[in-house]
């Protein structure tokens, strides 16, 4: 167990974890060199897109360090905010983490939340400033940033480039003089925490696990302590590019389990595995359970979908801890699932994850978040989704969550951020200069502000430098009002939204203007109205498309046209009686991006 190290890598976004990673499996020949491609780790399709990593990916290395064997498992997490839920699992199956820092960009906002989860947890931090190769790299400034930030040596950080290879062989160094081995007993019973698991359509589920005491064999009978099953172990084994399969697993190893699970309720990250005859006397402390930031309403396209999508979520949230839902039906979508996201990206590689892995067609409504609804008994409940709110007569106040957002930036752009945020109803805690000209400023918003399109603003205003954090603080009461949107007099419960007072009128409005652009016109005339309660707030007219009926008609008496035009009037009205508007998917994407 000594020659055993598990070690996770932490940065921001972009700072190249995955790249180093790379280095790292090629220095230690764990991929063969026809197998090498960038982003070896990033097995996903969106990931390699996009150039982010969405999923923690864990594998096995071995390094010959001064004549002995080493055995390193090696976890790269998720730099984004949406995934941090990721990064908390890997940090918990580890007792090392490297913390990359880009030298051009210096330390940002992510890598200071994930430091702290670190250093929660007790790990050995080795710090590495990264892309040191590039012309417009830092490493001095960076250098001392890490320092004022770790409070350690400076020749303790490593200088490397995941391009070009140099540093790796120090870091691999670092890890095993620095990086203590896993703590465990060998010969007490058997406990290993669940740290994510995958759906495979041959195999059922395959549990991912580190073990912390005790051994497992090929074979034995083992029980899952959180839902109390009982399996047999049909193949374990250790983690490469590839599953490889071991008869025997001890403590401080990293490895997977198959033992023939096919639903998906019967494993849970963070639960804890052990024998039926000799059960271990507590369970592991699991993770804390994840708080959902965003909702949203995914309903099938198709009605008949409804439990194939049921079924896509479940195999999904396999995958992804952090994905939360429950049943609701919308008088509009007919019946769908309310899902807990964790972020407005988290939500948008859901619904790519569904379209592309299970082939599911689904219209995603406009992002809540979650509400207090206090009556004037002094009950309280929780509101998801605006078409859930009680009556207003019953509404005593409502309280709405807000966060501790930071964020990172240089001095340059503090004007037009600050507008921003004040904008969005901030209130500044305060602002500290990390280093040079680089401030972090810490604000007090209501998340229902940020959810829809904050982020996106922050970076295109501050050319991409500024990084942005934040963590769920209180809730505080406000002034909130419920804004349904009318077609035809009819409410679109998939469209209403609960907003501040001071900003109902505008946003009603923009919604009015880009939903008579969207919906496509008919052969009757369409009224869209935003209204709070009773009272309309704005309305745009979609004038409807018409035949020329009288086309026919020519000499002749005035009274054969009059009556052509009497009869189409007499079908346009019945026509705006029973027709339905159909509203198209990118009207409720449109919301999401008013400006």
């Amino acid at each position: 167990m000594k020659n055993i190290r598990n070690f996770c890598i932490i940065a921001h976004i972009d700072h190249g974890k995955s790249t180093l990673a790379d280095r790292l499996l090629e220095y230690t020949k764990t991929i063969a060199e026809k197998d090498l491609q960038d982003q070896v780790l990033d097995n996903m399709d969106l990931e390699r897109e996009r150039g982010i990593t969405i999923k923690s990916h864990a594998i096995q290395m071995e390094y010959v360090y001064q004549g002995e064997k080493y055995i390193l498992n090696l976890i790269d997490t998720p730099g984004h905010v949406d995934f941090s839920y990721e990064v908390s699992r890997s940090i918990a199956a580890c007792e090392g983490a490297l913390l990359i820092v880009d030298a051009s960009q210096g330390i940002q906002a992510q890598t200071i939340s994930n430091l702290y989860m670190a250093i929660e947890h007790d790990l050995e931090i080795i710090p590495v400033v990264n892309k040191v190769d590039l012309d417009s790299a830092r490493p001095d400034e960076v250098e001392d940033q890490i320092v004022e930030l770790l409070g350690c040596k400076r020749e303790e950080i490593i200088r490397a480039s995941g391009k070009t290879g140099q540093g790796v062989e120090e870091i691999l160094a670092a890890i095993i003089e620095r990086v203590e081995p896993p703590k465990g007993d060998v010969d007490a019973p058997l406990q290993c925490l669940i740290f994510d698991s995958v759906f495979n359509s041959f195999r059922g589920i395959i549990a991912y696990f580190k073990i912390c005491n005790g051994r497992i064999r090929t074979g034995d009978k083992v029980k899952f302590v959180a839902t109390g099953k009982e399996y047999e172990a049909d193949e374990i084994g250790v983690l490469k590019l590839d599953m490889v399969p071991r008869d025997e697993l001890l403590a401080g190893d990293v490895g997977y389990i198959i033992s023939g699970i096919k639903t998906s309720r019967e494993v849970k990250v963070g639960d804890t595995i052990t024998h039926i005859d000799h059960p271990c006397s507590a369970a592991i402390d699991g993770f804390e359970e994840v708080k959902p930031m965003v909702f949203a309403g995914v309903y099938p396209i198709e009605t008949e979908d409804f439990e194939n999508l049921r079924s896509s979520l479940e195999k999904l949230q396999l995958n992804d801890a952090s994905l939360t839902f429950q049943p609701e039906s919308s008088a509009a979508l007919g019946f769908g699932f309310r899902c807990g996201f964790l972020g407005l990206l988290h939500m948008e590689i859901v619904q790519e994850r569904l379209d592309r892995e299970f082939n599911m067609d689904v219209i995603t409504t406009v992002p809540n978040v979650s509400y207090k609804v206090y009556d004037k008994k002094g009950g309280m409940i929780e509101v998801h989704n605006p078409s859930g709110l009680p009556d207003p007569t019953l509404i005593d106040h409502i309280e709405e969550p807000y966060i501790r957002a930071s964020v990172i930036t240089a001095t340059d752009y503090i004007g037009p951020i600050m507008t921003l945020c004040l904008g969005k109803r901030g209130e500044l805690v305060k602002q500290e200069y990390i280093s040079g000209n680089r401030v972090e400023i810490i604000y007090d918003m209501p998340l229902g502000e940020i959810v829809i399109d904050f982020y996106d603003k922050l970076k295109s205003i501050s050319k991409g430098y500024a990084s942005f954090d934040y963590h769920i603080h209180d809730f505080r009461e406000s002034k909130l009002v419920k804004l349904d949107i009318l077609l035809n007099g009819e409410s679109v419960d998939a469209l209403s939204t609960l907003t501040h007072v001071d900003n109902a009128v505008t946003f009603g409005r923009r919604m009015c203007e880009k939903l008579k652009e969207l919906i496509p016109r008919q052969q009757f005339e369409i009224a869209i109205q935003a209204a709070i309660g009773a009272k309309i707030i704005a309305r745009e007219t979609i004038k409807p498309v018409r035949k020329d009926v009288t086309a026919k008609c020519y000499g002749g008496d005035i009274s054969r046209k009059r009556k052509l035009l009497e009869k189409q009037k007499k079908g346009k009205k019945r026509m705006k009686q029973i027709g339905s508007v159909e509203v198209p998917q990118k009207a409720f994407l449109a919301v999401l991006k008013l400006d």
